[in-house]
C-alpha cells in the first residue's frame, strides 16, 4: 500500500492494533510524509504522522461496511414463519406486522 491510497472514508488496518480506523482527512507534508486524521471504532478522532517507511504495515481494507446483507427480499405471511423456521434470523416488517422478512444473514457476529 502507498500513502497515496489513504483517502477520506477508507477503512485502514495497521494504525491501531487489531482495529480498523476510518480516514477522516489527510494533509501532506512534501511527498514523503502526511498527517492522518482518523476515527477509531469508538468514534474518537485521533491524528498520526505517517512516513514512507510506514507503508508496509498499513492496509486499505475493501471499501464498504464490515457486515453485509444477503437475502431474497421476499416477505412471507406470519403463518409460514414456523414452516420456514431454519435458524435464519428474522426481522419483522414494522409496516405490516403480519409479515416476516426472511433470509437475513450477517457475516459478522455481534456481541
Amino acid at each position: 500500500m502507498r500513502l497515496e491510497d489513504l483517502q477520506p472514508n477508507a477503512a485502514v488496518r495497521g494504525i491501531l492494533p487489531d482495529q480498523l480506523v476510518t480516514v477522516v482527512s489527510v494533509q501532506w507534508f512534501g511527498s514523503q510524509a502526511l498527517e492522518l486524521t482518523y476515527k477509531r471504532p469508538s468514534g474518537r478522532v485521533a491524528n498520526e504522522l505517517l512516513y514512507r517507511p510506514d507503508e508496509p504495515r498499513l492496509e486499505v481494507v475493501e471499501q464498504g461496511r464490515p457486515w453485509s446483507f444477503v437475502g431474497s427480499g421476499r416477505f412471507y405471511p406470519e403463518e409460514e414463519k414456523e414452516r420456514l423456521s431454519d435458524g435464519s434470523e428474522r426481522c419483522t416488517n414494522t409496516s405490516n406486522p403480519t409479515t416476516t422478512f426472511v433470509d437475513f444473514v450477517t457475516t459478522k457476529t455481534w456481541p
